[in-house]
This record gives structure tokens, sequence and C-alpha cells, in this order.
């Protein structure tokens, strides 16, 4: 377990804010910042607000030992079309599985379909002689110089990253390493990656998909990175940063270069360990995070203190298949903008003002309105400053914007600003549905944990819709997910098609594919400078004939006959569990094995808020007439959240102000400060159905 030096740092970059945090390990002194987004550039408002987090509050450059990003470059760059132009070299007549896909259509009865542009357009996609067949073995040598031919059709292509693609690949990648030590020889300054490196997979189209897109990102990502090494450097801070991946580990920026693929939900990633952490400490081990911010809203299920995992995910249309915690994104932040369709309807999002021009309320140019806009017209937000005073609010512009709006549907701007609130939150109770009663999980067993800068402005209402009684706002929401990349292992994840019945006749090739996983994480972790690690073996299972799978956990890294046995019996039981039935007289088939590799980091000690009992009067800033659903405008208290004393309650309906975020407590809530900071909010039920209120 490695220490992590004097000072550690935290960055999360947000669609509208970057989040920071800096903690001296000695003292366990916390220490926040939040600075505007530079999208444009945003290696260039990270670095600033480093150099500003660190000269603000003493701390020596030099004392960083340990410093983590989570950024949203990749997701960006793929839902933008920011990504480079990419070739792909692939088995001849497989030129166009990229575009064939799986011939599923999204929308039934659209008879126009938009398709996504591959990152590899057709001209770009290249044919060479070869063939692997399903079970490995070769059925024709590679054409070496078909292999040749593309490299200088795809130099006069001018394509900045090639991915080698070739069929059945994962049962032997000879032919793919082959293609890739040619084109380094002759074309040694292109970003190159074969499937079977990025995905050890079958199920061509996925593995294709995947490797085309992570290709279109290196040079993206490893320009991002490059800026920011520098950067970092210059500052004076000499320790490699680690980089948060999408299942919840950290890891250097190499291993990142290589494989921008698993930096999807990197930023998210962030405020689901940080809840884990929380969790734990609070002996809540059943959690849906709810982090809102200015542009999204990230949502995930956490059941016994492990977040839930997803092998596949839909990135600008296209299927990447790469291990993720299961987290659900919709486009709905404080800085959504509400508009008006063709038919009159009101809707919000999922496009946002993001932090330039942003919500008309921040005064720098936005006549759009947001969701922050309508909350300051309601009241719910203060209505002079935010971020303890260091932006300023304009109350003015943001009544403009929804009085704009009000006009085209015919309503004063007050029940235009409460439709807003009233829409948003049914879309964020859409996107905790989907992660709880569509996957048979009810919700009111979880406790709902509210953060980013507006996830406690909403959570209650979300929450009450959701028939869940119990709200935990963290000290510090706003940076709960800056906070959670400091408890970030380093994790690595890997797998490989195996495609046998699980009988004990495959036992053999079984445990030579662990074997094989392990001897590859055994190189990842060369790589990345770790050697104290923990392993985790699963696998993936179905019944034949089946087109997907569940994956179970295993003992260790070989396989028995007792041991496969009860693997079989553990499948037909999740099986049960997770669809209704079992067929136990139809064969078992393990189609993948799986390894993750841990290493674990000594996390820095939790904030200890120094409270002291006493008043909550105390706290009383001003009262305010702010906007509840039923009851309409209401004169309420408004409390500083840094007054609060330990073990005081709040009862609804009431406002509870901080740097980072705004707390709203509906009428018949009851809000408890415990003694380490921690907001619980209950909320009332009613005697009639039972439900929360």
């Amino acid at each position: 377990m490695k220490t992590m030096g004097t000072v550690c740092v935290g960055i999360d970059t947000g669609g509208t804010f970057t989040d920071l945090v800096a903690v001296e390990i000695g003292r366990g002194r916390y220490h926040y910042h939040k600075v505007p987004t530079t999208t444009d550039d945003p290696a260039r408002g990270i670095l600033d607000g480093v150099a500003e987090l660190l000269d603000a509050n003493g701390l020596a450059r030099s004392d960083v030992g340990f410093l983590v990003l989570g950024t949203t470059l990749a997701t960006n760059a793929v839902l933008e079309g920011k990504w480079a132009r990419a070739g792909l070299i692939t088995t001849e007549g497989f030129r166009d599985v990229l575009e064939l896909a799986r011939q599923r259509r999204p929308h039934y009865f659209n008879l126009d379909i938009p398709k996504p542009m591959p990152p590899a357009p057709r001209d770009c996609r290249l044919e060479v002689g070869g063939r692997i067949a399903h079970d490995g073995s070769e059925v024709a040598p590679l054409a070496e110089d078909g292999v040749r031919r593309a490299v200088e059709v795809l130099k006069s292509k001018k394509v900045e990253a090639v991915a080698i693609c070739f069929l059945h690949a994962y049962a032997n990648a000879a032919h793919e390493q082959q293609a890739r030590a040619l084109v380094k020889k002759h074309w040694p300054e292109v970003y190159l990656c074969t499937s079977g490196e990025v995905l050890a997979e079958f199920r061509e189209f996925e593995r294709f998909a995947t490797a085309a897109v992570n290709a279109s990102l290196m040079p993206v990502m490893d320009s991002y990175l490059e800026r920011f090494e520098r950067g970092i450097e210059r500052l004076g801070i000499r320790r490699t940063p680690r980089v948060m991946q999408s299942n919840g580990g950290a890891v250097s920026p190499g291993a990142v270069r290589r494989l921008p693929v698993n930096t999807f939900f990197s930023g998210p990633a962030g405020g689901v360990i940080g809840s884990v952490g929380l969790g734990k400490q609070l002996r809540l081990p059943d959690l849906i995070t709810f982090d809102m911010g200015g542009t999204s809203t990230d949502v995930c299920l956490v059941r016994g203190g492990d977040p839930a995992k997803k092998s596949e995910r839909q990135i600008g249309g296209f299927p990447v298949r790469t291990r993720t915690l299961d987290i659900h994104t919709i486009g709905a932040g404080g800085g959504s903008i509400a508009w008006v369709d063709a038919g009159g309807l009101l809707k919000v999002g999922p496009q946002s003002a993001g932090a330039y021009p942003g919500p008309a309320a921040y005064g720098r140019g936005g006549t759009e309105p947001t969701v922050t806009d309508a909350n300051v017209v309601l009241g719910r937000l203060n209505p002079r400053t935010l971020l303890g005073g260091r932006m300023a609010v304009h109350p003015d512009r943001a009544r403009a914007a929804i009085a704009g709006l009000a006009g085209k549907l015919g309503v004063d701007a007050v029940k235009a600003a409460a439709g807003v609130i009233e829409i948003i939150n049914v879309n964020m109770m859409g996107a905790v549905r989907v992660i709880s009663v569509e996957q048979g999980e009810d919700p009111r067993e979880f406790t709902l944990v509210a953060f980013g800068g507006a996830g406690p402005l909403h959570a209650a209402d979300v929450a009450r819709n959701m028939g869940m009684r119990r709200v935990l706002v963290p000290p510090r929401p706003g940076l709960l997910s800056a906070i959670g990349l400091l408890h970030a292992d380093v994790r690595g994840d890997f797998s490989l098609t195996r495609l046998l019945r699980a009988e004990a006749a495959s036992l053999e090739a079984l445990n030579a594919g662990l074997d094989e996983l392990k001897q590859r994480a055994g190189a990842w972790l060369d790589g990345e400078g770790e050697t104290q690690v923990g392993h985790e073996w699963y696998a993936d299972l179905r019944y034949f004939g089946q087109n997907s799978e569940l994956i179970l956990a295993l003992n260790g890294g070989r396989l028995t006959g007792p041991a496969l046995a009860k693997l079989v019996e553990n499948f037909h039981r999740r099986h049960r569990t997770h669809y209704g039935y079992e067929m136990r007289g139809q064969p078992v088939e393990v189609v993948n094995v799986r390894l993750v590799v841990t290493a674990r980091r000594r996390t820095p000690p939790p904030e200890r808020a120094q409270l002291t009992r006493g008043d909550p009067r105390r706290a009383l800033l001003e009262k305010r007439r702010v906007w509840f659903s039923g009851d309409g405008f209401v004169t309420v208290p408004v409390y500083d959240r840094e007054r609060l004393p330990a073990d005081c309650r709040v009862a609804g309906p009431a406002v509870i102000e901080q740097m980072d975020t705004t707390t709203v407590v509906p009428p018949g809530a009851r809000v408890t400060n415990d003694r380490l900071g921690y907001l619980h909010m209950e909320l009332a039920r009613t005697a009639a159905s039972g439900r929360t209120a």
C-alpha cells in the first residue's frame, strides 16, 4: 500500500466547473477551489486552478505527492465529433462491419434514421488478405504486401491514427501483431492500436467499434495529457499524475494514452467512489448516487458497498465494450436550457449553456432561460451571490430570461419557472428509475446521496417522486467527485473469450485462459510500477444458445472439477434471480474469463468538521420567499451550513446554503446535522399510501 506524500490533489473537470481539492495528509486539513472549465483548452483552466489552490493555502508545490485527474475529454470528443481522423486495416471482406453493425433500428417507425459517422470513414477502411478461424487456427497467412500498401494509402489520406482489426483476433492475435510490427516499421509516428489489445473478446462489431473509437481518441488524449503533464512540471510538481478510469480505478497517463477508451466516465466515477467511501464511514451500504452538475446528471446504484458495473456502453451511437461503473447520464444540469418545441410544449435540456456564457443569472452574456435561472426566480437560489460570495448573481437577468420563456407559453414567469423545475425533476427521476426499478431494485431501500453543485437543490424532489425517504448531503457536495478521486485505487480489468462448455473436459483450456490473463496483468502492473496487488477472478456464463451473459465471481485463478460444478450451480441461481427462471437441463457455456487487479492506496483521512453543540438559530442568515411544489411561495429560514451546530435539527421548509451548493428542505422534511457534518434528510411519509410525501 503506497503512501500519498505530504499533500494530495484531486481535480474533477466538469462541463461547467472544474473542482479541486488539496489535502494535507499529516494535518488532515482539506482545502477547496472551484473554477470555470475552460472548454477551449481544459488543461489551461486546470493548471491555473491548481496553482491558485496551492498558493492561496500556503502549500508548497514540491510537497504534492499524489495528484489525480478526472476528465470528460474522451466523452466530449466523441459527442462533439472532435476525435481524430482514423484509419482501419481489417480482414478482406469486412471493411463495412462498422456501418453494418447489428442491423438494429433504434426507432422502429422512423424511415430516415440518422446513422452515426464511424471514426474511420469508408475510404480509410482498407482490407488485407489473411484469415484466422474462430478456433484460432490460421486459414490463410497474412498478406504483408497488402499491409504495406494500406499504410501508403492511409498516409495519403492524412489519417492520424490506425486501428488494426482482424477477424477472430480474440482467439489468435498473431496476425494483428504481425501487421502492427509492419505498420510501425513503415510509419513509426502514427498512433496505433489493435483490437486484441483493446478488447480480447468475441463479437466482431463491438470489438471493431471499440478499437476504432480508441484509435480516434489516442491523438486527442495524448495532446491533452502532454499539455497537462508539462504544465504540472512547470508548476514545480514532480510526481507523475494519475488519471481516473471508468472502472473506478486510477492509472498512469501512459496507460490512458494507450487506452483512452477507458476514460469515458472518468469524472463521474470519482463521485461514485467518494460516495462508497462515505457510505463505509457512515455504515450506509445501499446508496443511489445523484450527481447533478451544470451540464448533466449522473446516477449509480450501490448495493452492499459495491457499485453496479457494466461491460458495454453506447457512446456516440457506437458500442464501447469496456468495464465501467454502471453510471447512467442524462443531459440535466443547472445550465440546461428550457425551450418550447413546435407543438408548444415546454422542454428542458439536453442543451446546456455551460460555463460560458452560462445561465443568464451569471451575467456573462447568457440570455437563454436555464434551470439555474428558474431556481433564482423561485427563490431557491441566493439572489445575490454564489460560491461563498465569489460569484455575483443577477436576478433581473434571470427574470428576463424566464419572462421570455413565459411569453412563449402564455403563462406568468412563476409558472414558467415552476414548470422548468418540475420537468427537470421528472427527467432526473427517470434516470434513477433506469438504474433501480428497471434492474429489479426497489429505490425505497436506498439512501439518495446528493452531490454536485446542483444535486442538493433537487434531491428532495427526486427522492420524493421515487418514494425514497432518506437523502444524504455530504459536507462538500459540490466537490465530492474531486474528493472521491483521492480514494481511487490502481485498477486494471482484463478479459479473454473462451466459448467452452462448463464441463470437466474444458478445464485445461479454461485454466490456460486464466494463466494468460495473469501474465497480461503482470506485464501491465510492471508498467504501472505496482507490485502488491489483489486479484479478483470472474467468468461470464450463459445457457447454450443465449446471446447475453451473467458475470459470476470465481474463488481463485485455478478451476477444478468441484469449483466448476459450484460455478454452474451459482449461475442457475443467479439466472433465476435476474430473469425469474432457470433451465437446468440446458448446457451452460463459459464465454469469457476475467481478472481484476487492484493495488490499494492509502486514502486521505476523512475531513473532520469542527462542530459543537448549540442552537441552529445562530446559523440563520435571513428569511426568504421560496417556491415549493404544491405550496407555492413560502417564507422560510435560510441557514449558513458552516455555522450549523452538531446534532441540530432543522424542520422544513428551509434552505441551507454553503460555498459549493444549496440544499432545499421541503415542507414536512427534517434534517439532522451529524457530528461529522453530514446532513441526513428524512422525508415525510403519507398515512394513506405509505409513500413519501
